[in-house]
């Protein structure tokens, strides 16, 4: 065994299942649809007009949500809510049904044991935007009194907690791109420290608006492949140019594996490990090699009690930028060296967009899933793998992946340094 991968969770640390999923995507507004929609190669981009009535029309690629989420809750609530809450409270409330509980609201007792944790990235900036704008053109007075407390970065977490009940802490990651990763990273240590027994996880962003968009064109960080939408965003591929913005959310309930287990839940897979790391090399752009991704996969497989050979699949951050995709192979090559062949990649950024803080819980669900089904998921616009990132990244079609015991990592990466790997094994 090497050194790096020799300690594993310590005894009395309580294992963590993962029960429900749910999802809101450009692929579907649950998670069959957009499981069945991406094993299918279907693709979220579209080209968008924002149409701004003081100047040209703002034309960009985007992949916006399937199903609008004001359409799926109440109206009284999508009023209260940002966008990026709203798909947050679709999100969850598919995942606490599919883990056995009818009524969101009744998870667990008093709600002494449950916990929330729901990652962003901009988070409410859309909501925030709108005032401003109402401010100026139609003065204070036509504020909205709920701008407070949507622009905050715990909105979205905030109203999931009141769904449930979450009364053993409702908390809110922000760091950028790996903050849904992050806040199932935190989930895994609330059930292993014994302070909660059930943990509703995910990430959620809501942020396809021309300002943001603007931003990251002028970071040369989008692709401008706007004469073909739907092979725009390419991970991994010798002709990638720059990611599509997406939109949605990704949710898991995450359990402590006695508690599932007394109320006989069905269990999808098991999270075993989290690492998390920072670059310190440049707030955007990730450091040369990778070395903080791989330290991320490293601490991961560390704190799961596995080694790199015990690895099948990894959903891949890849969001198709030069730098990043190189970046990040070039981690994996370092973590799984001779072995990386052996590896089935899946980069699935080019179907429904980089979702930003929604991105990494997405990807969680999706790694979930390729376990559970013993299916890797496929790129839908890969042409060529670039022959400098020397990955067995699963094609246009999805790859079988082994028989026997599974596990998977799904790496996430963010501006500002951050790196966040989460370790996977099936429910057997």
């Amino acid at each position: 065994m090497s050194p790096r991968h020799a300690a594993g969770p310590a005894p009395g640390e309580r294992a963590a299942v993962v029960t429900g999923l749910g999802l809101t995507t450009s692929l579907g507004g649950d998670v069959p649809s957009t499981w069945r929609a991406l094993l299918d190669g279907g693709c979220g981009v579209e080209r968008v007009d924002f149409g701004e009535p003081a100047g040209p029309a703002q034309v960009y690629l985007a992949a916006p949500a399937a199903v609008d989420p004001g359409t799926v809750l109440s109206s009284a609530k999508a009023a209260h809510c940002d966008r990026s809450a709203q798909f947050a409270l679709v999100a969850a409330r598919e995942a606490v049904r599919d883990a056995g509980f009818p009524d969101p609201s009744a998870l667990a007792g008093d709600g002494s044991r449950v916990a929330v944790v729901v990652g962003v990235g901009l988070g409410g900036l859309t909501s925030v935007l709108e005032q401003d704008h109402r401010l100026r053109t139609q003065g204070a007075g036509r504020v909205s009194p709920r701008t407070i407390p949507v622009m905050l970065p715990n909105h979205a977490a905030a109203e999931v907690g009141l769904m449930v009940g979450a009364k053993a802490g409702v908390h809110a990651p922000v760091s950028a791109c790996a903050a849904g990763a992050e806040a199932l990273a935190q989930a895994l240590g609330m059930i292993r420290d014994g302070r909660a027994d059930i943990v509703v996880a995910g990430g959620t962003e809501a942020a396809l608006h021309p300002l943001v968009l603007a931003g990251f064109a002028r970071l040369r960080a989008l692709s401008r492949r706007h004469d073909d939408p739907k092979g725009a965003s390419r991970p991994f591929d010798a002709d990638r140019d720059g990611f599509v913005m997406g939109e949605g959310a990704g949710m898991l309930v995450v359990e402590s594996a006695a508690h599932a287990a007394a109320r006989g839940a069905r269990v999808h897979g098991r999270l075993t490990g989290a690492g998390i790391t920072n670059d310190s090399h440049h707030v955007a752009q990730p450091a040369p090699g990778g070395p903080g991704c791989a330290a991320a996969v490293d601490a991961a497989l560390r704190d799961a009690g596995l080694v790199p050979e015990q690895i099948q699949h990894v959903n891949a951050h890849a969001t198709a930028t030069p730098l990043g995709d190189l970046g990040e192979a070039q981690a994996l090559h370092s973590v799984f060296a001779k072995g990386v062949d052996d590896v089935t990649v899946s980069a699935t950024k080019g179907a429904f967009g980089h979702t930003l803080g929604a991105a990494g819980a997405i990807e969680a669900v999706l790694t979930v899933l390729a376990l559970r089904d013993r299916t890797a998921p496929p790129a839908c616009s890969l042409e060529r793998v670039d022959p400098e990132i020397g990955l067995n990244v699963v094609g246009r079609d999805p790859a079988a992946l082994p028989c026997g015991p599974l596990a998977a990592v799904s790496t996430s990466m963010g501006f500002g340094g951050h790196n966040v790997a989460l370790a996977f094994a099936d429910a057997s």
